[in-house]
């Protein structure tokens, strides 16, 4: 019996010491699947290299140096958080397309504070798929892009009236001017005016602050960004209260009725202001910057510019002799055209990625994103990797006539639960100015560069000398 015991005694230990053993060899395992990097110096760590390459002509050397030391993804620390940073097409997808029990959005403090807890940038869950739904069921409406087809055809043209031939235009400034009046007509149905000049100001104001830094003093440029918002947000809760006075349309004609519309009532008026105001921001930013860099690259490639000119004078000239206007479905129908959007959102990278908060331990390909930890899904290396396109760095719009894109490779709007909503609209603007600037213009374009940080944009705003074609 006593040696019955004594074996009882010596397997408990045994696999007590095997327990033990394993626990350690899979802790041990886990903390060798963090990716290969450096956290950098103590409270700072990478960010200064991070920001410095960033206004550099090569933005994505930082990551591009880090991918060849570390692999696809490493660890690094940038913007006061230890962070996962992904070169890597796949596990970019699964970064996008997790909900919000993996990832929920990341973003400087500043970020944060102008938009508010509220905005669609910031919020989960229901809340968010819900006004995310509207707004890209509303975005991609045929009444929306007639709409936005018949502002940009009266903008663009009363634009390009006064451009002179013996004076620069700066594209960069025509186009946001534009977009601006574009967007903010379909968010608020409102009209160019002193109201309209009046909300631009505040909002060059209040966008001015978005990556300053989180000091909230008087005098500072988050607090002149929040007052600018303020002001913003109260001239939007007019308009609300006057829709509210008046009746809600149940066919809705802008952004506002659509949200009012809804009847889950868990949009609030200071819900619906605070969004709009954030909605203006691809008006200032990312569509006048996809027709500007577009202008740009066209300038530097004649065989693209007279093979997009021979497409737009021959629809202009085929809709002339039917007598009929254009239509958003024609714009978005010429081939070549596209091609050249599609180019220039893959060179051009207006976003070049996005933010996420692990909320647990996450592993994907090998690799463990710590719970707590940042993710940045880097989407410029992915959209400039030689394996991915052939001379990536050469405007080449005729690659993709030969290859259907890979969703995977080729991600400038986001994907997943918050694939950008007016993706459609962006390419339809960009499509109508292109169209009227090859068909009424030659132009040449003074030297200039692009600036990528901390948004892109031309760094002398792309001044061009224009001659008016003959008819």
């Amino acid at each position: 019996m006593d040696n019955i015991w004594i074996v009882f005694v010596i397997a408990l230990l045994l696999s007590t010491v095997l327990l033990i053993h394993m626990r350690t060899t899979l802790k041990t395992k886990r903390i060798n699947q963090l990716p290969l990097g450096t956290l950098g110096w103590p409270f700072i760590g990478e960010t200064i290299e991070f920001v410095s390459c960033a206004y550099s002509d090569r933005p994505e050397s930082f990551m591009d140096k880090r991918r060849r030391m570390y692999g696809k993804v490493f660890k690094s620390h940038i913007f006061g958080s230890p962070t996962i940073v992904s070169t890597d097409a796949d596990v970019n997808k699964f970064i996008m397309q997790s909900d919000a029990k993996v990832f929920v959005p990341s973003y400087p403090k500043s970020l944060i504070e102008l938009m508010g807890e509220s905005s669609i940038l910031v919020i989960n869950g229901s809340l968010h798929r819900r006004i995310h739904g509207l707004l890209g069921a509303f975005f991609k409406s045929q009444q929306l892009k007639a709409q936005v087809t018949r502002d940009m055809h009266k903008y663009v043209q009363e634009s390009m009236a006064n451009w002179r031939e013996d004076h620069p235009i700066y594209i960069q400034d025509e186009t946001k001017n534009i977009a601006f009046q574009v967007l903010v007509k379909a968010l608020i149905s409102l009209d160019p005016g002193e109201e309209m000049e009046l909300l631009k100001k505040h909002f060059q104001e209040f966008i001015s602050g978005l990556m300053s830094l989180p000091i909230h003093l008087p005098g500072t440029k988050l607090y002149q960004s929040l007052q600018a918002k303020k002001k913003m947000v109260k001239l939007v809760q007019r308009i609300i209260q006057s829709r509210r006075d008046s009746g809600i349309s149940e066919v809705p004609k802008d952004v506002i009725d659509v949200l009012l519309n809804d009847a889950s009532e868990q949009l609030t008026d200071d819900l619906i202001a605070d969004n709009i105001i954030d909605m203006m921001i691809p008006g200032e930013d990312s569509v006048p910057i996809l027709m500007t860099l577009a202008i740009k690259y066209l300038s530097e490639c004649p065989a693209a510019l007279q093979q997009i000119t021979e497409e737009n004078v021959k629809l202009k000239k085929f809709k002339d002799e039917l007598g009929e206007p254009l239509c958003w479905s024609d714009y978005l129908s010429l081939p070549f055209t596209q091609t050249i959007i599609t180019e220039t959102l893959r060179m051009g990278n207006i976003i070049i990625g996005v933010m996420r908060k692990a909320m647990k331990d996450v592993e994907i390909k090998g690799y463990l994103i710590p719970k707590g930890w940042c993710v940045l899904a880097y989407f410029r290396l992915v959209h400039l990797d030689d394996k991915n396109y052939d001379s990536p760095y050469q405007f080449n719009p005729w690659r993709w006539q030969d290859k259907g894109m890979n969703t995977c490779n080729f991600t400038p709007f986001g994907g997943g639960q918050r694939l950008c909503p007016g993706l459609d609209l962006a390419r339809l603007e960009a499509s109508i100015f292109l169209h009227h600037f090859v068909t009424q213009f030659r132009w040449y374009a003074e030297e200039d560069t692009i600036v990528n940080f901390p948004t892109v944009r031309m760094k002398k705003r792309m001044p061009i000398m224009v001659r008016r074609m003959e008819c």
